[in-house]
């Protein structure tokens, strides 16, 4: 998942806009620019695909989170005055793609994903924690597509809105560009959850602990088949699950679940 050279960056620029910590098995991603409300800038979207890419490598990583530095913004969206420059069109419009590409990093991670939500999350912002698995956002939060106010339409962040909630619900905040709380965001089933500010933290951490004590061959296997089946038509995606629950079956992992069930005591997991 390496990306490649971002318009007037050198390639493999990393910068404290990015902090990524791993901590008991949950990797943290944070957008470091709370100047910007935590802007995407061509930096911050090249470096969420390398420290993904890392996470996604590194097996003492089960779970990542991904947030916001600061409280007023998860992310408000691309950073509109940060991405001029003088590339070229081509240059510019492939770099484009790598939303798209970050969006396609998240879903194929092979490992669960958590959007820690607080403040802001507007535009590309939207769509990067409608692309994790689960969206837990504090009572503060603000959601939108606000690309239609500047002359814009929130084009690949289609994809993870139509994936979240009713289409012709995303449609209308597309044309609108009416911006949502917490709570009827959660309304619309964007949300995971929708806590009080200052259950965030903890609420994320017994979410990823969680996740993290599961089986990771199991999640992986289970989390691809989820993505796999998503747009397919019921008889094709029961077609396409049916022997992977047999192949499940083969794991050391559902051996040593079902045994730990019988005999009354927690899973030793091996990720086998």
């Amino acid at each position: 998942m390496m990306s490649p050279r971002m318009p007037g960056e050198y390639a493999g620029a990393m910068t404290e806009e990015l902090l990524y910590d791993v901590q008991s098995g949950v990797a943290t991603l944070t957008i470091n620019r709370p100047e910007r409300r935590n802007a995407l800038s061509w930096g911050v979207i090249s470096g969420l695909r390398e420290r993904l890419g890392q996470a996604k490598a590194d097996p003492d990583v089960r779970v990542v989170v991904i947030t916001g530095a600061g409280e007023k913004a998860f992310c408000a969206g691309a950073d509109l005055g940060g991405m001029a420059d003088n590339a070229s069109y081509v240059e510019v419009h492939d770099a484009r793609g790598e939303l798209a590409r970050l969006f396609t990093d998240c879903y194929s991670l092979g490992k669960p994903t958590i959007a820690k939500v607080r403040g802001f999350c507007l535009a590309g912002g939207f769509g990067l924690a409608l692309s994790c698995d689960l969206v837990i956002a504090a009572e503060d939060s603000v959601f939108g597509t606000p690309e239609i106010n500047v002359g814009l339409w929130p084009y690949m962040i289609t994809v993870p809105l139509c994936r979240s909630m009713p289409p012709k619900k995303a449609l209308e905040l597309m044309m609108t560009g009416r911006r949502i709380d917490a709570h009827e965001a959660d309304s619309l089933g964007l949300l995971s959850r929708c806590v009080a500010v200052a259950d965030l933290d903890s609420t994320v951490a017994d979410t990823a602990q969680l996740l993290a004590s599961k089986s990771p061959s199991v999640m992986r296997a289970g989390r691809d088949s989820f993505y796999g089946v998503w747009d397919l038509a019921a008889a094709d995606a029961l077609r396409t699950l049916h022997p992977l629950l047999t192949l499940n079956t083969s794991f050391e992992d559902a051996a040593e679940g079902i045994t730990a069930f019988l005999e009354k005591r927690d899973p030793k997991w091996t990720g086998r």
